[in-house]
């Protein structure tokens, strides 16, 4: 049987080539998404490097200088004197002990959590549950901070989070469908950007061995690497 339907097989019929260069793999990701709703644009990308080697763990993030077309929940572990200014940089929610209740009771309806430093101590209570979700604050993903309005503002603008899996890759998004498409290429070159400014000093030789765009559900479009990483320096 096939594991894949009508629409998949229609996308997949407008492939034709191995590698893409840039204008033309973003073109494809518009062209081959065959869902009734917006999709998302997304990028995987494996690197040549070791995750079990702290230094090649790679995580960071990056400010997407569009967005992603999504609007992003976030919520604020912080004191009482931060809890206005919080709300009003966007927060959903905003106080360590009415967040903390809420979660206890197994509320979980955000995407982010931002945190003061002073209030991580306080987290313990539900870290097991954050972590599980991949929602806890980190001062490598710029989530722990003692400006966390801020550090909201950024996220609700388009500031995302990249993390490298097991297998030394990196699944991020850069966009919607519907998105320009220069505004596409804008993203998707500041994400690449990014990674090649956290490359390891250990690391030798290649560093991004290939970059597939696809929207949800639809093919992968392999992107010339070294196309990429030149305009992203640009």
């Amino acid at each position: 049987m096939s594991k894949h339907g009508k629409n998949y097989k229609e996308a997949l019929s407008l492939l034709g080539k191995e590698i893409y260069s840039l204008d033309e793999a973003i073109d494809l990701v518009k062209k081959t998404s065959k869902v009734k709703f917006d999709a998302t644009a997304e990028l995987h990308l494996n690197l040549n490097v070791d995750p079990k080697h702290a230094d090649q763990n790679i995580r960071g993030t990056v400010a997407l200088p569009h967005g992603t077309g999504k609007e992003v929940r976030v919520v604020a572990f912080v004191d009482e004197s931060q809890i206005k200014a919080c709300k009003e940089a966007g927060a959903s929610v905003a106080g360590t002990a009415e967040l903390l209740d809420k979660i206890e009771k197994g509320w979980l309806d955000f995407d982010v959590a931002v945190a003061d430093p002073s209030q991580m101590r306080e987290l313990g209570k539900i870290a097991k549950t954050l972590g599980t979700k991949g929602l806890m604050p980190s001062p490598k993903a710029g989530t722990v901070t003692t400006d966390a309005a801020k550090s909201i503002k950024e996220i609700k603008k388009g500031k995302i989070e990249f993390r490298i899996d097991k297998l030394s890759n990196i699944h991020t998004v850069f966009g919607k469908v519907s998105f320009e498409t220069d505004k596409l290429k804008g993203n998707l070159l500041a994400i690449v950007k990014a990674l090649i400014d956290a490359k390891p000093a250990s690391v030798k030789g290649s560093y991004i061995n290939s970059i597939t765009a696809t929207s949800t559900m639809g093919p992968g479009i392999k992107i010339d690497v070294s196309e990429a990483t030149t305009e992203s320096r640009k």
